[in-house]
């Protein structure tokens, strides 16, 4: 065990979505960057490359170890850090929070997905079907939309999965779903009311869920976007409140957020 005396908040390590890469964060860079905090967005694997076949054969297990090695690295000897996770990275942001509590200060979840509209995802009707098509259909298109996508900045992702990679990402779903309860460090969650993606039940299905006490978690509804919360029309305000939660976190550390 990291030992936990003296640690203080260094670094916000951010984790992109399936499917995605670090276009659909990058409005967070340059505020975040404002906050004298060592920042961190790794790539996760199988992902930024040309093709989405790059997916093939990866798992979750492997998602979940690129981050666990970057946390580690971010935080170092003395540090501790704020994960701010998107959609299938939010899920990997609560197994860093249950797994490595000496190393994460607190959390802060884009729309995560512990209910997706699929009907075939994990906890949804015909979520028992899902290996079974498996064997029939080797890819699924991953079309993204926008609530306001005149004023949206359109990220540059892979438009389809590899359909295995989309099983072992509804796996990282249910385990997260397991250990919801071991997570007690200060949380925020972002959720559209409206979004094509995650139900917004997702939401409080986490707040209720994980055991941080009450006055230490949170969630921040927008009206007017779809998933790709920090790139839709209300991007900024999205930002503006993660900007203000990570300056609050420094605050409780007697720390100040630059101007």
């Amino acid at each position: 065990m990291i030992e936990q005396v003296n640690r203080r908040l260094t670094g916000i390590l951010i984790l992109h979505g399936f499917t995605a890469n670090l276009e659909s964060v990058r409005e967070l860079f340059a505020p975040l960057g404002r906050l004298d905090l060592k920042l961190s967005a790794p790539i996760l694997r199988g992902h930024g490359a040309s093709s989405p076949d790059s997916l093939r054969g990866v798992t979750w297990m492997e998602w979940l170890s690129d981050v666990e090695e970057a946390l580690v690295a971010l935080a170092g000897k003395e540090g501790k850090v704020v994960v701010l996770g998107h959609s299938m990275g939010a899920l990997l942001a609560l197994q860093l929070a249950a797994r490595h509590p000496e190393l994460v200060d607190s959390i802060i979840l884009a729309t995560p997905p512990i209910r997706l509209t699929s009907l075939l995802a994990p906890g949804r009707p015909l979520h028992f079907l899902a290996p079974l098509i498996s064997r029939f259909v080797d890819r699924w298109e991953m079309p993204t939309s926008f609530a306001d996508p005149g004023n949206a900045i359109i990220p540059k992702q892979y438009d389809w999965a590899p359909t295995m990679s989309i099983l072992s990402m509804f796996d990282l779903l249910t385990e997260t779903t397991l250990i919801l309860g071991r997570i007690s460090v200060p949380t925020l969650i972002l959720q559209g009311r409206n979004e094509s993606i995650v139900l917004p039940e997702s939401a409080g299905i986490v707040l209720r869920s994980i055991a941080t006490p009450q006055e230490n978690k949170r969630i921040v509804w927008f009206e007017k976007t779809d998933h790709q919360i920090f790139c839709d029309g209300e991007r900024k305000a999205v930002v503006a409140t993660v900007v203000g939660f990570v300056a609050e976190r420094l605050a409780l550390y007697g720390l100040q957020a630059s101007a």
